[in-house]
């Protein structure tokens, strides 16, 4: 297909991208509320469910660079082919696993059509929009289909569990990739990178063993202690694999990441901009969903409907937000959508069972919703606006890491923070209960669901609280974990406000001139001449 006619249906190929990427941010959360369904259809051991969920993600956020890359070298569409095809082949195969490590290993590999697919959707947005407010349109909408993904994952999953069975999960992403894999071949243009670099193998290792050490470590710190020689070892060795991958950049002829990049601060502030964005996101996702399970009672697709206006405003305010930059410009948007975030994650921090969903989630994920959405599309439109076209899959790929290690972040800080609060807050309430030391005040103290299991034992019937003893150890659960939350969001919110601050630091004001990022292809001396010997520090500022 030529450029003409790309840009012809620049519209039409917007939605095939959406549609592919709704595949990978679904599959970020829905499989969330199928976990006891795994744990009872499978057997699988609570390992082996942490390494179902994990695995997928180690593999995703390792390659994310690496594909990108390549999606520039040999083709973005072919990129996203290849991912769909990858993609939906071992969902199918994840969907009929009876074992789980086959469920492990069909998860992992999912990883690597999420890793192509991802990248290519951006850099393939950015190649077809090239006039700069239609660009910053389409990344608004891109935007907020990827947050709705994430919001909506945990509402169709729960009905799916309800509905058919956990197998239900995998399989609904078939129909969709039926539909986007031929409609990417015949209506997006198979762009890539003008002039084809030369292959940078070291680059990619080093990068592939850096960010699995570091998402590894993340994931694992809640779990093993930030402390624990295991996850102290894989931080270091992630730092120092990182390191690596930096010197190396620096010194290869032509590198897959440009590192010179972060000198721009349009481009560092706003990956920073991203990754507290989804650290918040995610984070707050994690914990507040289960609050609505098990404090408030709803059932997993209750708990989703709950999650859905957070998503409506992803979608009804993300494709606004550039409407808002041409009029207050890029850092004063991304500063008060962090802003925003910190106000909703303070919100949700007061929250108690006898304020109900009501009271004080529905505000705090209205917030949310809004503060993602006017902070997330400016920013990734910064990421990608500041960088010449043909770097854009691995532009992407930065901007799609970014994502990935905001998450794991948000989960396990505010996991962390979470469960040091929770342990001695149900134990001091238990105790004053009259509950003593010993197996039942040990299981109540690992997590909410093994106290509600203790208040139910308390009547005698394992599965319901009936009696006014296994009410009172269910009320002080409860309200333990409300406690405990409310701990973990207010460290989030002390993250979303720092963000705001450096977005207002350290963010230009406006967008720079497209035809400034296309001329400056970080090749500065041999550009010196071109722009009649002014340096390029000026070059970089904002365009009124």
């Amino acid at each position: 297909m030529d450029e003409r006619t790309a840009h012809d249906r620049r519209w039409i190929g917007l939605a095939v991208l959406c549609l592919s990427l709704l595949v990978v941010s679904l599959d970020n959360t829905i499989l969330s509320v199928a976990i006891p369904s795994l744990s009872e259809g499978l057997g699988a051991t609570t390992s082996q469910l942490q390494w179902i969920v994990d695995g997928y993600t180690l593999v995703f956020a390792g390659l994310l660079l690496t594909t990108g890359s390549l999606g520039d070298r040999y083709g973005r569409r072919s990129a996203l082919s290849l991912g769909l095809l990858v993609f939906v082949t071992f969902s199918a195969l994840a969907a009929f696993a009876t074992a789980p490590n086959q469920l492990i290993a069909a998860r992992s590999l999912m990883g690597v059509g999420g890793a192509l697919i991802m990248p290519a959707t951006l850099s393939l947005l950015t190649n077809l929009f090239t006039e700069p407010r239609e660009r910053a349109r389409a990344i608004g909408i891109w935007a907020g289909v990827s947050g709705v993904g994430v919001a909506v994952g945990p509402m169709l999953g729960g009905w799916l569990i309800e509905h058919f069975s956990w197998g239900a999960v995998f399989l609904v992403n078939v129909p969709v990739v039926a539909v986007a894999l031929p409609a990417g071949y015949f209506l997006l243009p198979n762009s890539r990178a003008e002039r084809r670099s030369a292959l940078d193998p070291l680059g990619a290792v080093l990068s592939i063993v850096g960010l699995v050490a570091l998402v590894g470590a993340i994931i694992e710190g809640p779990v093993q202690g930030w402390t624990s020689p295991m996850v102290l070892g894989a931080f270091g060795f992630g730092a120092l694999a990182l390191t690596a991958f930096i010197a190396w950049e620096n010194h290869v002829d032509e590198p897959m990441l440009d590192v010179r990049f972060f000198k721009n601060p349009r481009f560092s502030a706003a990956n920073l901009a991203v990754t507290l964005a989804f650290f918040a996101m995610v984070g707050s996702m994690f914990i507040i969903t289960q609050f609505m399970q098990f404090v408030l009672g709803y059932s997993p697709m209750e708990a989703g409907v709950r999650s859905v206006p957070l998503a409506l405003m992803l979608v009804f305010v993300a494709p606004q937000s550039n409407r808002l930059v041409e009029r207050w410009g890029t850092k004063v948007v991304v500063a008060a959508g962090l802003a925003i975030v910190s106000v909703g994650l303070f919100v949700a921090s007061t929250a108690t069972p006898e304020m109900g969903w009501a009271g004080r989630v529905l505000p705090a994920q209205l917030l949310l919703g809004l503060g993602i959405a006017l902070a997330m599309a400016p920013a990734t439109e910064s990421v990608m606006g500041s960088l010449p076209r043909e770097k854009a899959g691995v532009g992407s790929a930065m901007n799609d890491t970014t994502r990935q290690v905001g998450g794991a972040l948000g989960v396990a800080v505010i996991g962390s923070v979470f469960s040091t609060r929770f342990a001695p807050a149900i134990t001091e309430r238990l105790s004053a209960l009259g509950v003593p030391a010993g197996a039942a005040l040990d299981t109540a103290k690992d997590s909410i669901g093994g106290a509600l299991g203790v208040a139910a034992a308390a009547g005698g019937d394992p599965k319901t609280i009936d009696t006014p003893a296994g009410e009172a150890i269910a009320a002080a659960a409860r309200d333990a974990f409300a406690h405990s939350m409310g701990r973990g969001l207010l460290w989030a919110a002390g993250f979303a406000l720092l963000g705001s601050i450096v977005a207002l630091a350290f963010l230009p004001a406006r967008a720079v001139d497209p035809s400034v990022a296309e001329l400056l292809e970080f090749e500065e001396e041999d550009r010196l001449a071109a722009l009649g010997g002014a340096e390029i520090e000026p070059a970089l500022e904002p365009v009124p």
